[in-house]
């Protein structure tokens, strides 16, 4: 049985609709923190049990008969990540699983200027520590990120964000594609996958170009100085914490981490993937 963590999420729930298309929901089981937010995967079929990554009980009975175990990235940075990927881990190899996945970051590496690529750099030496078959499947960075930093600059006309360099935005459905074509040809893959990601690269300059096209208005990209875009942050709420783990993000950017482009994804889904342009256009209100 594949059995996928995070299923509600909004790579893992893709992951899941893209395995039924491949296999008999029989085959497939989830492991969700609230069970009724999956009734519609039950109702199709697929096996759906409570898991929680800091409860390790729950993990036992939730991975119970997996033949591969796809573990979605939590949403966290540092230790408290870590300690939920390692308990996820522990898991899956008392399940007996034959191979785990794992969603990490085509820019994992223990010396990123990012955070939470530093972390799946941490994550992968687990699953290489745990004698157990492993594949990490190393995404690009998610389209959707680049919306969410624009923000209300596709409002307001003033994309205002840190010096950036540029980065291989990758649309989340092309990753559960992808993902779900691994996982149902077993062994693809041994270790970090090449980096799975869109066709091009793109600075902010690029992508208010886009956004200007596709909205059928100007936006304008600034460049600020990161103290200043810190201050900017703190000063609506954002904790200094946080904000210094998103400035990782524009430092890693300009250092090159996320500027690889792949043919690989292309070749796993059969088709070309989609352009942060598709992307926009799918999203974006108001265009």
């Amino acid at each position: 049985m594949i059995i996928v963590t995070g299923a509600t999420g909004q790579l893992g729930r893709q992951i899941v609709d893209n395995l039924l298309t491949r296999v008999q929901p029989d085959r497939i089981g989830v492991s969700v923190r609230v069970p009724q937010k999956a009734q519609t995967l039950a109702d199709r079929g697929v096996r759906v049990r409570q898991g929680s990554f800091t409860d390790p009980t729950s993990l036992a009975r939730a991975f119970e008969g997996a033949t591969q175990v796809l573990i979605v990235s939590v949403d966290k940075m540092g230790e408290e990540k870590l300690q939920q990927h390692r308990t996820a881990i522990d898991a899956a190899v008392a399940a007996g699983a034959e191979r785990i996945l794992y969603t990490s970051h085509m820019g994992a590496s223990s010396s990123s200027h990012f955070q939470a690529c530093r972390d799946h750099a941490a994550t992968e030496q687990m699953l290489q520590d745990s004698g157990t078959p492993f594949t990490s499947l190393r995404n690009g960075f998610y389209a959707s990120s680049a919306l969410r930093f624009l923000g209300h600059g596709l409002e307001s006309g003033q994309a205002v964000l840190p010096a950036d360099g540029p980065v291989s935005w990758t649309a989340p459905a092309d990753l559960a594609e992808a993902a779900a074509a691994i996982l149902t040809e077993e062994g693809r893959f041994e270790g970090p996958t090449p980096p799975l990601t869109a066709a091009e690269a793109l600075t902010f300059d690029d992508i208010a170009k886009i956004a200007s096209a596709v909205l059928g208005r100007t936006i304008t990209r600034t460049a600020v100085p990161d103290e200043e875009f810190r201050a900017q942050l703190t000063g609506t709420g954002v904790p200094g914490e946080t904000a210094d783990r998103l400035l990782g993000v524009f430092a890693a950017a300009r250092a090159g981490e996320f500027a690889t482009v792949d043919p690989t994804l292309a070749t796993l889904i059969g088709h070309q993937p989609r352009s942060l342009e598709a992307v926009l256009r799918e999203q974006v209100p108001g265009r």
